[in-house]
């Protein structure tokens, strides 16, 4: 069974390098991975991520790309150059968008001999629910939208998608059991919600089928981090959940 560290991905959604690579020094034997977003990749940019990785640790960069095929293809080759472990897409970018991004990971780590990051498609964000999608003129309860793009991912040849605890099972029984689900929003027992709609606790992530939990604020603003996030692997630990394939990609 994989360990439940390894299921766990904290989210450094700081301001500063000097607060990222704090919180990196205390976690890096709790967590298994570390996810840079947009606020800290603009602070910081690829050199940030590259000495996260170059200290031994894995990276899941969640810049969330969405733009025309060609420019998001060639955005993914400099993601696998940097040697992250995951990296994301918007599904909502259509099949064309994740076929080419697919490829261009697949033939950039062949010919460059480098390791290839798992890419995974973003369904719905987590702060939206289905009067989001109302206000966008799009006539779907979130859990039809997000199976509709996880199954259109997995034909484009994406590994997995970004989604909630509540579609997790869904996703689990549409596709393939190897196919990657990572599930933000997640929140221990009492932890406010704060922006975030569609939610869940660390255990029933896991329990619904997700691969990866995403944890920030929970973590970031506690008094004392380690214990924090050291309560979540206990928690996740107490699933009874095989682990997942994860030796293809630098996982």
């Amino acid at each position: 069974m994989e360990p439940a560290k390894n299921k766990l991905i904290i989210a450094l959604d700081v301001d500063t390098v000097a607060r990222a690579r704090q919180l990196v020094a205390q976690l890096r034997d709790i967590a298994g991975m570390f996810k840079v977003g947009s606020q800290l990749f603009t602070a910081a940019g690829p050199d940030f991520v590259r000495e996260i990785i170059g200290g031994g640790n894995k990276v899941f960069l969640d810049l969330k790309f969405h733009d025309i095929p060609n420019t998001v293809a060639s955005a993914a080759i400099e993601a696998t150059r940097l040697g992250v472990s995951i990296f994301n897409v918007h599904a909502l970018g259509g099949s064309e968008m994740m076929e080419r991004t697919a490829h261009a990971v697949a033939e950039t780590a062949s010919k460059e001999q480098l390791s290839k990051p798992a890419v995974i498609a973003v369904t719905l964000l987590t702060s939206a629910n289905e009067a989001t999608l109302g206000e966008i003129r799009i006539d779907a309860k979130p859990e039809e939208l997000v199976t509709r793009l996880a199954r259109m991912a997995a034909r484009a040849g994406l590994d997995g998608v970004v989604a909630s605890a509540a579609e997790a099972s869904i996703i689990r029984s549409a596709t393939t059991p190897d196919f990657l689900i990572v599930t933000p929003g997640v929140r221990p027992s009492g932890a406010a919600a704060a922006d975030q709609k569609r939610i869940a606790t660390p255990r029933e992530a896991v329990e619904r089928g997700a691969d990866y939990v995403v944890v920030g604020r929970p973590i970031l603003e506690s008094p004392d981090p380690v214990k924090a996030a050291t309560q979540i692997v206990e928690e996740i630990n107490a699933v009874s959940s095989g682990s997942r394939k994860s030796s293809e990609y630098n996982l």
